[in-house]
């Protein structure tokens, strides 16, 4: 009896999207009013949790610092009191005020002419910018400028290696975000381009969702919407019940970007 050929890495990851939406739902992420508040919130969140950031912004709203011109005018030293409950205050203030340098000096204050660049030479552009990595860059391109990136983080890097779906070139938990990007990429190829967009932006968020509740440092696999990914019979529709849904966030809309935005 001839088998069914196993899926690929990427065919599996590309069905625990299907099953994570099936489990939890759209997640409406990022959770921001504004593209401009979206690139703040990806500095901020570097190596600090999400509830931190939220202090962050809401002192930075309250001070009328949530616009490109609010920033463009506030001192450094004013700056760093602000973001304080994020941490890091004296590499990601100096970093916030860098890259609205590089808005005004290059693209006239406009996140939309930033935004129409192609993606490849924007991602570039950012990364030169001090306190900007791979997933900082990969954050403002998808979430607040709309370009179909994909974005790979811890709970990613826990996934790809408890379902053996990436294998570290040492064998000691040295996946790389670019193989994880990568997997992503080819996963979702198959997806109409028009559509890659919204597809890696609730991935991303969909696997932070499972990541919390089930793939910490720590696995908890009992009830995971992706424990039966270990079973190679698994199919989806064998899913019959959905976990409560994570808490979800209004979603900012980077189609609607100002020059103030």
């Amino acid at each position: 009896m001839k088998r069914d050929p196993q899926p690929t890495p990427a065919q599996r990851l590309r069905r625990m999207h299907d099953v994570l939406m099936h489990a939890y739902g759209p997640q409406f992420w990022w959770p921001a009013q504004s593209p401009f508040e979206v690139i703040l919130g990806a500095y901020l969140t570097q190596n600090t949790a999400w509830k931190a950031v939220e202090r962050s912004l809401a002192i930075l709203r309250a001070a009328g610092a949530l616009t490109v011109e609010g920033m463009r005018v506030i001192s450094v030293v004013k700056l760093r009191r602000l973001i304080r409950p994020s941490g890091f205050i004296t590499r990601k203030a100096p970093a916030l005020k860098a890259f609205v340098r590089l808005l005004d000096k290059q693209f006239g204050g406009s996140l939309a002419a930033l935004a129409a660049l192609p993606t490849e030479e924007l991602r570039q552009r950012l990364i030169a910018l001090p306190g900007v990595g791979p997933e900082t860059a990969d954050a403002i391109l998808l979430y607040a400028l709309g370009h179909p990136v994909p974005i790979a983080d811890e709970y990613l890097r826990r996934i790809a290696e408890r379902h053996g779906l990436l294998a570290s070139p040492t064998g000691r938990r040295h996946i790389t975000y670019d193989a994880l990007t990568s997997l992503t990429r080819h996963a979702f190829a198959a997806d109409p381009a028009p559509a890659q967009a919204q597809l890696f932006n609730e991935f991303h968020a969909l696997t932070v969702a499972v990541g919390k509740a089930h793939c910490g440092r720590t696995a908890r696999c009992e009830s995971c919407p992706l424990a039966a990914d270990l079973n190679s019979s698994f199919q989806p529709s064998a899913l019959s019940s959905k976990p409560a849904p994570p808490e979800r966030w209004p979603a900012v809309n980077p189609k609607k970007l100002t020059a103030e935005s």
